[in-house]
């Protein structure tokens, strides 16, 4: 099967998708470039191109090859012409399971998760509560409507976007003004609302290598700011991604067996990337990736470096479990 590297799309996470674009062409120079644009249409791209955009997390690339249509088009030629589409795409529709679903019902060959997980592990909220059920340790929730309450109770309160990624969105609420910033936010999507839980960041990759699942080395993450948000993660200099994390031992254990358990829980394929806070009492866990960055700057492409298994032996990798399953279905 012809790998195709589909990259960008609609949504806000576009920017990080061309960054990681960019790393996973310069690791599969042979693969086709297929840009989907914010307008919706998918276009050929050019590989020096690709390379040459300058500040990909602060400016929308634009492509210059043959139109190839909408999605769907876009889909459609690629099951007819047998492709393996390698997903450098990040949130809305390409990881809240409605991208798969499109594969899916077409048959064609995709890296990632299927549907089914992408849908829940894009809700944090319905993970969490799943995560939960198996005796793994999540934050507390507070209704965005009782986020007052909440603030005067905890003093400190962390707002997200429900189905985002990146960090985008993120509110962290300590002051009436922040109370005022999250209603407004609130009131054009779906808020979770959770207690401030102090602590060390962490984050620790699920890699699927042949029939068994191994979690990578966990990363400690040490923002430049003292928050992880979009900024910390593309533009600061300052932010400190160590890995393997400094934990210790039991530490960095507790939380690889939590990824694992978030990746079987949500029914991931291929890879993920959990988040967690380490605290002094344990390990919490806060969200599942199913299409992590994949970017210079991203952690899933360090814990690998750091579990031993280099960028393009992951990549095709991915690739051939994408052609199994698409084969299992035929």
């Amino acid at each position: 099967m012809k790998p195709t590297i589909l990259f960008g799309g609609t949504n806000r996470e576009r920017l990080v998708a061309v960054a990681s674009a960019q790393a996973v062409s310069a690791a599969l120079p042979d693969a086709d470039l297929w840009f989907w644009g914010p307008d919706g249409q998918v276009q050929a791209a050019d590989h020096a191109a690709l390379a040459a955009h300058q500040r990909p997390f602060e400016l929308d690339f634009k492509a210059g090859g043959e139109v190839i249509g909408s999605i769907e088009d876009a889909l459609d030629r690629a099951k007819a012409e047998g492709r393996v589409l390698v997903l450098s795409l990040h949130g809305g529709p390409a990881e809240n399971g409605e991208l798969a679903a499109l594969c899916e019902a077409r048959g064609v060959a995709f890296t990632g998760s299927g549907a089914a997980a992408s849908r829940l592990a894009f809700d944090k909220a319905a993970t969490k509560a799943k995560l939960a059920e198996l005796g793994v340790s999540v934050p507390s929730q507070v209704s965005v409507e009782s986020a007052a309450e909440g603030l005067a109770l905890h003093g400190k309160l962390v707002a997200k976007p429900i189905a985002e990624g990146s960090s985008y969105g993120l509110i962290f609420v300590s002051t009436a003004a922040d109370l005022a910033a999250l209603a407004e936010a609130a009131a054009r999507e779906a808020y979770l609302v959770e207690p401030f839980v102090t602590g060390a960041e962490a984050t620790c990759g699920v890699l699927e290598e042949g029939d068994h699942l191994v979690a990578l080395p966990p990363v400690e993450i040490v923002p430049a700011d003292g928050a992880f948000d979009y900024a910390s993660k593309y533009l600061a200099s300052g932010t400190q991604e160590i890995c393997p994390a400094r934990f210790g031992d039991e530490v960095n254990a507790a939380i690889q067996e939590a990824a694992l358990k978030a990746h079987r829980a949500v029914g991931a394929s291929g890879y993920s990337r959990a988040d967690f806070i380490v605290t002094e009492t344990g390990v919490v866990f806060l969200e599942i990736n199913t299409l992590p960055g994949l970017t210079k700057a991203s952690l899933y492409p360090k814990a690998l470096a750091a579990y031993g298994v280099s960028f393009v032996d992951f990549l095709h990798g991915q690739i051939a479990l994408a052609e199994a399953r698409a084969a299992e279905t035929q």
